[in-house]
């Protein structure tokens, strides 16, 4: 495995879970890895307990599955969870779209635009990292201006199933056509346009639990 990044002294575990859940969203720590606090602790700078802490917090999210006495695991990329996983985050998209387009500022638009541009730019150059994390940014907008914790909290949690996969077909196409996707959905925000926004929004999701199905 790779080298895990040390972590400042502030928020802990949560720390400690963002950098072990990158790792395996990233494939860096792979299915089927048996992962230890000590070693992890150790590799992160810091002590076991918010190791633990995040340990549970990535079992409670389908990322990690343990047998108490036994081991910890990374789980194995299952096309059943993904698309169950999909489906819940498309559907608080959806929402987060539904209330945030009337609210929508130009500078809203032009930073899905400069996002979406990030994204073409990084499929082209085969760049897995710069596209998710461009892709994050647009649809983020929306999910900050649409303001709902729960909806937000939901998307947090189970988007990293859904991106596990995404990075293990990554160039196989759909990258591709979801430029295409995110022009059509920064221009219904920009016309006001709520029901073209969310049918946009839905389609974008949809092709991604269709992944699953291919797998």
């Amino acid at each position: 495995m790779e080298p895990l990044r040390p972590v400042r002294r502030t928020l802990l575990r949560d720390r400690a879970y963002a950098s072990i859940r990158d790792a395996i969203v990233a494939g860096r720590i792979e299915p089927g890895a048996v992962v230890r606090d000590a070693d992890l602790a150790e590799r992160l700078g810091l002590s076991r307990a918010p190791v633990r802490e995040a340990f549970s917090r990535l079992v409670d999210e389908g990322l990690l599955e343990s047998k108490p006495q036994s081991y910890t695991r990374v789980t194995p990329v299952v096309a059943a969870d993904v698309r169950d996983a999909a489906a819940v985050v498309g559907a608080m998209h959806e929402l987060a779209t539904r209330v945030a387009v009337p609210r929508l500022a130009a500078a809203d638009i032009r930073a899905m635009r400069a996002a979406n541009e990030r994204f073409a730019a990084a499929v082209t150059a085969g760049d897995v990292d710069g596209a998710l994390r461009a892709d994050d940014a647009l649809h983020d907008v929306l999910v900050r201006v649409a303001a709902n914790r729960a909806a937000a909290a939901t998307i947090t949690r189970h988007t990293p199933l859904v991106r596990r996969l995404e990075r293990n077909r990554f160039g196989e196409g759909g990258n591709c056509r979801s430029a295409g996707l995110h022009e059509q959905l920064i221009d219904a925000c920009a016309a006001g346009d709520v029901d073209d926004a969310v049918r946009v929004t839905a389609e974008i999701w949809r092709s991604l639990a269709e992944l699953a199905d291919d797998d």
